[in-house]
């Protein structure tokens, strides 16, 4: 199950003509109460697509009764008409739901600079409204809309058992590409039928995308159009302990954030990157993210090379002022194997299996705290070469 596995929220996903493939590309998710609390996190690129600003300013108050999410085209640098193209669409969710525009955010992802078919858009909103249901067939429509280079919907559920019932926390999201986040990913829409106000509903939201989604980065690229919205509708009647609920919509985030890597475009490996023993998460970080940041490191893990010297070389890019450590102190190792330590060379990379599974773990010791941090990333394959270059994105 998807956003309609908490109680309160119908779903819908249809066919609005936006895409030449004729695949879904309209999404509709509506929160039926009885609370309305809303939070999110955008991309904190300098440069945005209409939806996020109609969006950011939309959720002010802490409330949404509906998010309509839409492929095929992302609404970004289209100047004013874009933005009321995004305002229009509001307008449409509104009155087909006999709501206020003002309640309702808009997300969309696809080609950057061009106009929507916003007629086509408007019209697809009543249709999706008509198609509203709460099953798990619903949920899924709606994850499928709202795909681009994915070639999965990516969905997951979390409970929390509460002395009042069980609270369920469902999400989707979608993402192949664009992946290198800052308070947010991609498009995903988080639900839950916890009774929890909007300080809370944000305090949960913003913790959890700090250790899931700020952490994959797939490819260096951050999107202009990306949105992670958390919704409450209160329907379960209980009211989690706030450490309960933050750890529920971290998990429902860590699984969907770890579904992005995994179908990453053109990826043959999915790689974890551990800093560990750093004097801070944030130096941890800063090391984890020059790593994942190399082509060269992504390149070698594609040809099946353990290559160690590039990783090494990549933690040394890092400031002394933000991570500081001992380069003679530095150990490496790939899949369990400690192919360098104290800084040179160790045991052999031949012992270090690349070929067996997708999955790759690359841990990093500097040796110099106690703080640790692991990173989600992929290879440079020529796959990837071939999908972002084979069309605009």
């Amino acid at each position: 199950m998807s956003v309609t596995a908490a109680q309160g929220f119908r779903a819908a996903g249809v066919t609005a003509g936006l895409k030449a493939s004729g695949t879904p590309d309209l999404a509709l998710v509506v929160n039926d109460g009885p609370r309305h609390t809303a939070a999110a996190v955008f991309t904190t690129n300098r440069v945005v697509g209409a939806p996020v600003m109609w969006s950011r300013q939309a959720v002010k108050d802490g409330a949404a009764r509906a998010v309509v999410l839409n492929s095929g085209g992302a609404n970004v640098c289209t100047g004013p008409g874009g933005f009321q193209d995004a305002h229009a669409t509001a307008e449409a969710v509104a009155e087909a739901l006999g709501i206020g525009a003002i309640d309702v955010l808009v997300a969309s992802t696809g080609l950057i600079g061009v106009r929507l078919a916003a007629e086509k858009l408007v019209a697809g909103v009543p249709v999706a409204a008509g198609s509203l249901a709460d099953d798990d067939a619903a949920g899924t429509a709606a994850a499928t809309a709202i795909m681009t280079t994915d070639t999965v919907p990516k969905t997951a559920v979390r409970t929390i058992e509460t002395p009042d019932g069980t609270v369920t926390v469902g999400g989707m999201a979608k993402g192949a590409g664009m992946l290198a986040p800052a308070l947010a990913t991609m498009l995903c829409v988080i639900t839950t039928d916890a009774d929890v106000d909007p300080a809370a509903a944000d305090a949960a939201l913003r913790s959890a995308t700090r250790e899931t989604f700020d952490r994959v980065d797939s490819d260096g690229a951050m999107s202009t159009s990306d949105t992670v919205v958390l919704m409450a509708s209160g329907a379960s009647g209980a009211t989690p302990e706030p450490a309960a609920l933050t750890a529920a919509v971290t998990a429902v985030c860590a699984d969907l954030a770890r579904q992005l890597v995994a179908d990453a475009e053109g990826a043959s490996h999915e790689i974890a990157i551990t800093v560990t023993n750093a004097t801070t998460e944030d130096a941890a970080l800063a090391v984890a993210r020059a790593v994942s940041r190399s082509n060269l490191v992504k390149a070698a893990i594609f040809g099946n090379d353990p290559n160690w010297g590039r990783i090494l070389s990549q933690v040394g890019t890092v400031s002394e002022e933000v991570a500081p450590f001992d380069p003679l102190e530095l150990d490496v190792s790939v899949n369990g194997v400690m192919v360098c330590k104290a800084g040179g060379a160790h045991e052999s990379p031949d012992k270090v299996d690349l070929g067996a599974s997708r999955g790759v773990d690359i841990t990093v010791d500097l040796h110099a705290g106690d703080a640790e941090v692991t990173l989600w990333t992929n290879d440079l394959t020529h796959a990837y070469v071939h999908e972002n270059s084979a069309y605009s994105s």
